[in-house]
């Protein structure tokens, strides 16, 4: 590297811990893990500075151990409408349902509250969510998701302990999360 630029930079003990962590992990010197950390944060600074940490989380949760897949909406908006014409389509929505209660399985481990699996599934791109107001949400969405979003909110909210009121307006879906007593 020619002629670099020498910095000065001061870090509380627990980044310092960190920091050396990842030195050690990376077999990088200080210099080389401050420069691959800067390049991250400038290639993923636009979904930091939106969602923070959290959605790259997210995307690393679900992509990196196999389960989940990327798949450009449109692709996934004709799959739903296939279904839809589809003779087997009673059986589709039944299948959809127990693959629902098994995510609520698992969602029980990871999530306390339905806001929490809502910001889940906003990362999957399924809706745009706005919180309305304390447990009422809104989702703005496709009409082929509608359906399979509602059916999906109804089993996982149930099986942490709520029940998901859904009402559909032309472009979006209202949900309510009302705790089971």
């Amino acid at each position: 590297m020619k002629n670099p630029v020498r910095i000065t930079i001061a870090l509380d003990k627990e980044t310092n811990r960190l920091f050396e962590k990842l030195k050690a992990e990376s077999k990088l010197s200080k210099s080389g893990l401050i420069r691959r950390a800067l390049h991250f944060y400038s290639e993923n600074k636009e979904v930091i500075d939106e969602h923070g940490s959290e959605r790259i989380n997210t995307y690393v949760d679900m992509l990196a151990h196999g389960e989940h897949i990327i798949l450009d909406i449109d692709h996934f908006l004709l799959f739903l409408k296939l279904i839809e014409s589809s003779p087997e389509k009673d059986k589709f929505w039944e299948d959809h349902q127990r693959v629902a209660r098994a995510h609520a399985e698992e969602f029980v481990k990871k999530f306390r509250t339905p806001e929490e699996v809502l910001q889940r599934l906003e990362a999957c791109n399924f809706y745009k969510l706005r919180k309305t107001s304390e447990g009422e949400y809104t989702l703005v969405t496709d009409e082929p998701m509608k359906k399979f979003i509602k059916t999906f909110l109804e089993e996982v909210f149930a099986g942490l302990g709520f029940k998901a009121e859904v009402k559909e307006d032309f472009a979006k879906l209202r949900v309510k999360a009302i705790k089971i007593p």
